[in-house]
């Protein structure tokens, strides 16, 4: 082969690798998704007041049913918004004793724009807990309310508004206004009315409903659980289904006194947590004397994280109350009465109310928690008339505890539990 005969081969090779390269789909590179990143929620401004006035109120309300042999549970924030939402409507002296009792703070901006803000702030979306929180006005149809207060609850409390025929249709307005409490707390809290509490006279009934679900951050293992006593008192003890966690991971929030030892169980994502006030001894009358904002405040900035041996029983409770005559000993009887001024709701004098309703649920397990809780106002017209050891935390005697919203510190729900059984 002569050197003319070699060249023109190369030359030719050369051509084919530069077509080759030329005609070849270049590759594709894969697209990488920029991770959104959410910006941190901004706990809103203003509403200090509110969750001041919904705790403290959770406390006396407390106070007041604690002589009752039995468990505790009930929603504070439930039953403030509830009567919030009727405040809003009383005027003179009615309005000053519904003050009173719930602390509403006086100015009605200012109250109503931190009512919404605390709500929004609650219910925002990028938790890893489920809160929802619901309110809805069932008016009588034809009666004569004033559309302003009805925006107010629309705005500010995102309530509902719906026209029933109390008159007609009593039982069938209360089979309505049930299943609508039903839905919104995932059928925990069902029957709130019971049958004859709303008649002919029945004119508004307000209600709110609450529902929260969270998955402990530190979940308890089924296997781990076992049946155990339960001292209800030191003579008296019932078996329990005794949930444990013992080993080196354990690391919880814990603080302890003289006489009282406090845990602290988050919930996923850590905006939640349940706050457990354990009696050294059986003497939980002590502790509940000391439950002030004060103490409560005192006893959470002195959570330290560490070590903790945990036993704490699986229990579910379920509560209801009817509240007309509590909350007039508490310092509104004006509202139960005949002299009652909800003319911020209708332009007169014309509404009392017949009743307050409360119900509420609690199922704790290896998993976490799920609470429920719903409250209905009724009205009507008026008529006449520490140690260097790891600490053990051994939950098998009388207990309070609460579930509180960790960074602004409202109080959810708060109970007792002296016999899980029940």
């Amino acid at each position: 082969m002569n050197k003319k005969t070699l060249l023109i081969i190369l030359i030719i090779a050369v051509l084919v690798i530069v077509v080759a390269l030329t005609t070849q789909k270049p590759t594709e590179e894969p697209i990488i998704e920029k991770p959104v990143v959410k910006e941190p929620a901004i706990k809103p401004e203003g509403i200090e007041s509110i969750i001041t006035a919904n705790n403290q109120f959770a406390l006396d309300f407390y106070s007041e049913i604690k002589g009752e042999d039995e468990n505790i549970f009930f929603s504070p924030y439930s039953l403030s918004v509830a009567l919030a939402m009727t405040y809003e409507g009383a005027r003179g002296k009615t309005a000053e004793e519904m003050r009173s009792v719930f602390y509403f703070p006086q100015e009605d901006s200012f109250r109503r724009e931190s009512y919404l803000s605390l709500d929004s702030w609650l219910t925002r979306e990028e938790t890893e807990h489920e809160l929802n929180i619901a309110n809805a006005l069932w008016a009588q149809e034809g009666f004569a309310f004033l559309q302003e207060y009805f925006d107010i609850i629309t705005a500010y409390y995102h309530g509902l508004i719906e026209n029933l025929d109390f008159i007609k249709d009593p039982e069938g307005s209360r089979i309505i206004i049930n299943k609508w409490v039903e839905e919104k707390t995932k059928e925990k809290i069902k029957d709130l009315i019971p049958k004859g509490l709303i008649n002919n006279l029945t004119r508004l009934v307000l209600t709110n409903a609450i529902y929260f679900k969270g998955d402990w951050v530190q979940e308890f293992d089924k296997k781990e659980t076992r049946e155990q006593d339960f001292y209800i008192t030191p003579e008296q003890t019932v078996k329990v289904d005794m949930m444990r966690r013992l080993d080196e991971e354990a690391e919880f929030p814990y603080y302890e006194t003289e006489n009282l030892q406090i845990l602290e169980m988050s919930y996923s994502g850590k905006e939640t947590s349940m706050l457990v006030l354990l009696p050294k001894k059986h003497n939980l009358e002590e502790i509940e004397e000391q439950l002030t904002l004060e103490n409560l405040s005192t006893w959470q900035e002195n959570l330290e994280e560490k070590e903790v041996r945990v036993y704490f029983p699986k229990f579910k409770l379920e509560t209801k109350y009817f509240l007309g005559n509590l909350l007039s000993q508490m310092g509104m009887p004006a509202a139960f009465t005949k002299f009652a001024d909800f003319s911020g709701m209708t332009g007169e004098k014309n509404l009392m109310i017949t009743e307050v309703i409360h119900q509420a649920f609690v199922e704790v397990d290896e998993k976490g928690t799920e609470a429920a809780a719903a409250t209905a106002v009724l009205f009507g017209e008026t008529v006449s008339p520490i140690e260097p050891t790891i600490p053990v935390f051994r939950a098998d005697r009388p207990f309070i505890f609460l579930i509180q919203e960790k960074e602004t510190g409202s109080i959810l729900f708060m109970g007792r539990v002296l016999n899980p059984n029940l």
